[in-house]
């Protein structure tokens, strides 16, 4: 039913049929922290995690996802005509993550002045504007291909411990490449922001998917696409750089379902490919 979607390194396929029904549940994905469980199901069902609303197409698909730290058990709750009910457990399992101590930092490095901290929060509310994009377009259905090559240098969930003081978890994932190097879309989606030069994150662009489902794409060193642009899997949209705060040239790629900061690595099974030649466009 998922076609190539999503056969790669998501790990298991849970195929739930209610009995004497022809009421089906279809769940391909993982339940893991950081983890996406992509859905199949009656059209015109309603689907809930927790008390968490789920956004279902037309043709019954869904998406759903849980966050860094999250644990303990979900339960899935999808609703068809005539009020049949299934109710599926997914006890979400934990992960280890790499945690970095640093000490000896100047203070003003590691905790910005409050102008700094006026246009971080912003920054924030325009990137939380922009996630907020809501509709039951099915963009993640043929599945996701890199947005870079490179080589990874950074992964979802680690962190550092500044000065003794533990900073927030890196959400993303780091494809290390020289700057100019190009940066495509990993699925279809609609560009709901293209900014040229954030706090932390410098060039900035998001990316939805639908449902909830996003993708943003930092560090940018040139972005060739508008907001309300359509994109479709493939497509140059921006070159790596190393604006905002950077050590060195990447792309840090972060996805987001909802409020929840999910795993991009996850999805694809196998390493980046090597760097692509950097544009040589002004």
């Amino acid at each position: 039913m998922f076609g190539s979607r999503l056969k790669r390194r998501l790990g298991i396929l849970l195929g739930v049929l209610l009995c004497h029904s022809a009421f089906a549940v279809e769940l391909e994905g993982e339940p893991v922290q950081g983890g996406l469980i992509f859905g199949k199901t009656e059209p015109g069902a309603t689907v809930y995690l927790d008390d968490t609303p789920v956004m279902v197409s037309a043709n019954g698909a869904f998406v759903i996802g849980f966050g860094r730290d999250e644990t303990g058990e979900r339960k899935l709750r999808i609703t068809a005509a005539g009020d049949e009910e299934k109710v599926i457990a997914l006890a979400v399992a934990p992960r280890e993550y790499n945690i970095e101590r640093v000490d000896g930092l100047p203070p003003k490095t590691v905790t910005p002045d409050p102008e700094a901290l006026e246009r971080i929060r912003k920054e924030g509310a325009m990137v939380s504007g922009a996630r907020a994009k809501r509709d039951p377009r099915t963009d993640y259905e043929d599945g996701f291909a890199w947005p870079a090559g490179g080589r990874i240098s950074g992964v979802y969930g680690s962190q550092r411990v500044l000065n003794g003081e533990p900073r927030r978890p890196h959400y993303g994932l780091d494809i290390a490449a020289p700057t100019g190097s190009p940066v495509y879309a990993p699925a279809d989606g609609i560009i709901t922001m293209a900014h040229p030069d954030m706090y932390f994150s410098g060039g900035t662009i998001i990316l939805d998917h639908g449902q909830g489902l996003s993708s943003s794409f930092l560090h940018l060193s040139k972005i060739l696409v508008e907001t309300g642009t359509e994109v479709k899997k493939g497509d140059l949209i921006a070159e790596i750089g190393a604006t905002g705060r950077a050590s060195g040239p990447h792309l840090d790629w972060r996805m987001n379902w909802l409020d929840r900061r999910v795993d991009p690595q996850l999805l694809m099974n196998s390493q980046p490919p090597p760097a692509a030649a950097a544009s040589a466009t002004p």
